[in-house]
């Protein structure tokens, strides 16, 4: 494909915010991408829980890429804040281009649009987490100039052992794995 082609299908890209209405669409765009992550059974999100904290609680916002009428991809993302910088950052938790519409430049034109947001909200850095066996993603990322942090080490907390830090300090006697 030559790069006026891709000018072309790139410039016929739109995007639209989500509302309340696109929980649906939303929901099968998460579960489109946790299948190609091979982790759809981690999947628990619904419609419901999705309207409450997209829409009612204002937690994350949704971007779609529209082509001709149909949106092709979406992402969600927040804002987060550095105390280092002093000022918020946003967060990007999800960017899914569907199969068929890759390779027309629609992934860089998400991130050259929440870059834009990112700087007209006077936010600090642009981040996300991507799966190290991801490569294709890996390598587009390093092509547009994000540095991987790899000295940094993404630690968590859910389920039990989020109830057990909340309850009682941590693991309780029983509960280590």
């Amino acid at each position: 494909m030559t790069d006026i082609k891709k000018t072309v299908e790139r410039e016929q890209l739109i995007f639209r915010e989500a509302t309340r209405e696109d929980c649906g669409l939303i929901l099968e765009f998460i579960r489109e991408l946790a299948r190609y992550e091979k982790m759809e059974e981690l999947v628990v999100a619904s419609e419901e829980l999705l309207e409450e904290w997209i829409f009612n609680k204002e937690k994350a916002e949704v971007l779609f890429g529209v082509v001709d009428g149909v949106e092709v991809g979406f992402c969600l993302f927040f804002h987060n804040f550095s105390t280092f910088l002093g000022r918020a950052g946003i967060y990007l938790e999800d960017l899914f281009i569907r199969p068929e519409y890759r390779g027309r430049g629609y992934g860089k034109a998400f991130l050259q649009r929440l870059a834009q947001i990112t700087l007209e909200r006077g936010c600090g850095r642009l981040e996300w987490w991507c799966l190290d066996w991801n490569e294709p993603s890996v390598k587009f990322y390093l092509s547009l100039g994000a540095e991987a942090m790899d000295e940094w080490t993404v630690y968590r907390f859910d389920g039990e052992n989020l109830s057990n830090l909340a309850r009682y300090g941590g693991r309780t006697k029983g509960s280590e794995r």
